[in-house]
């Protein structure tokens, strides 16, 4: 990971993520509308509905040491601590979102079964074989290296473990290359989200299968969770929100005016929701 993706990546959660807890809560993800995105609930509840239905889909019904790629403010790490009695850590490039987590975990007494570091996804500071499920929610996107992330996630995760991973997509391309405006689409969100691309559901399907992973399952969940981006654009421009925004620094107000280049890709098809799991 270069050193300037690593600081953009850094500073823009570090901006951020007080803002969206203070407006959004813990869960620094999308929520689960129902199948078809019909389904209308409050949103925390969506969060949470997302974070059952992938254990429910990829078939984990219990975990004793659990990593979370990429855990935000510990949302996923305290949620699914406490839902199986586990251990977990949790990794983020941000020291703000890592001490916060932490604060978190002492408020809600997981204390000594949580812990948050600073750490790079794909230079992970742990051993082979030291995790059953390795759960990466919504920061694939991120990486640069597509590849090397996936394999550093399977290299910690123990034989008989379970990967899941969720990210950003855009339509895969075996029937029509991108557009040059789906590239540009693309390209205007890669640069208020810091990130440095994105690829199709089929290719993350391909790496996991070199990995080599077994019992792979790869689902596309764009309809279930296309609604929320209309729940943050309704809740972003509230008195509450503005003010936070204001104080939260350019970046963050960059990245609240572009929640609808999020909505426009789901809705011409263009960015899709991946999931990805296997054995290993």
């Amino acid at each position: 990971m270069s050193a300037t993706l690593y600081q953009q990546i850094q500073q823009f959660y570090d901006a951020s993520s007080g803002l969206w807890e203070q407006i959004w809560g813990e869960h620094m993800h999308h929520g689960y509308y129902g199948s078809d995105g019909s389904e209308n609930k409050d949103r925390r509840q969506a969060q949470i509905d997302l974070i059952e239905e992938l254990l429910k889909w990829a078939g984990v019904q219990s975990a004793e040491n659990i990593l979370d790629v990429g855990c935000g403010i510990g949302g996923s790490s305290l949620y699914l601590a406490e839902k199986f009695n586990a251990q977990a850590i949790g990794i983020t490039l941000s020291p703000v979102q890592a001490a916060r987590a932490t604060e978190r975990a002492l408020e809600t007494g997981l204390s000594l079964r949580t812990q948050f570091q600073v750490a790079n996804a794909q230079a992970m500071p742990f051993a082979d074989n030291s995790f059953d499920l390795v759960w990466s929610l919504e920061s694939g996107e991120h990486m640069p290296d597509k590849t090397k992330f996936m394999q550093e996630c399977y290299r910690v995760l123990k034989p008989g473990g379970i990967f899941i991973m969720v990210t950003w997509c855009h339509r895969p391309t075996n029937e029509s290359p991108l557009s040059a405006d789906e590239q540009k689409h693309l390209e205007d969100i890669y640069r208020v989200y810091c990130l440095p691309y994105v690829i199709s559901l089929p290719e993350y399907e391909a790496i996991a299968r070199q990995l080599p992973l077994n019992n792979i399952c790869t689902a596309d969940w764009s309809k279930a969770v296309a609604p929320f981006w209309n729940v943050v654009i309704d809740s972003a421009f509230t008195p509450q929100a503005l003010w936070g925004l204001l104080n939260a620094g350019w970046t963050t107000i960059q990245g609240a005016f572009s929640l609808g280049l999020m909505r426009r890709g789901y809705q011409r098809g263009l960015i899709r929701f991946g999931l990805v799991s296997g054995i290993k």
